[in-house]
């Protein structure tokens, strides 16, 4: 049975996308702790990222750090925290957050709640910001 992200990837879910390529998708959490907070996940559905051969985990790490980037330009924050629980959802992924404190990486803080105009102003901006990168 394909997972939740197997399904938003296909298009049978909607997503707030920030970046895409031919083995990678990227999109804003619906449960964000900081505005931008971003998820990348490969196509491929693999539970645990440490089962990817070591070249797509090394191009995934890449791609993140491409969206990352993109992130930076759109969102203030001193760095972009990088963050693998994957227990969450079984397919793997990358979280990406905006950070100006090690505490804004909770996982337990009180999540954001933003509306569809936000996400989407916010998705559109990392994504034109990460086309140009």
């Amino acid at each position: 049975m394909a997972t939740i992200f197997s399904k938003i990837i296909a298009g049978e879910i909607p997503s707030y996308k920030v970046a895409e390529n031919e083995q990678f998708y990227a999109f804003l959490d619906i449960n964000p702790l900081a505005k931008g907070h971003t998820l990348v996940v490969p196509k491929k559905e693999v539970d645990y990222i440490f089962d990817l051969p070591d070249d797509e985990l090394a191009q995934m790490h890449v791609f993140a750090k491409s969206v990352a980037k993109a992130i930076e330009k759109c969102i203030p924050c001193q760095r972009i925290g990088v963050a693998v629980l994957g227990l969450e959802v079984p397919h793997a992924h990358i979280h990406l957050v905006p950070i100006n404190s090690e505490t804004d990486m909770i996982f337990s803080n009180p999540k954001l709640k933003l509306t569809e105009q936000e996400f989407k102003d916010i998705a559109s901006s990392i994504f034109q910001a990460w086309k140009k990168i």
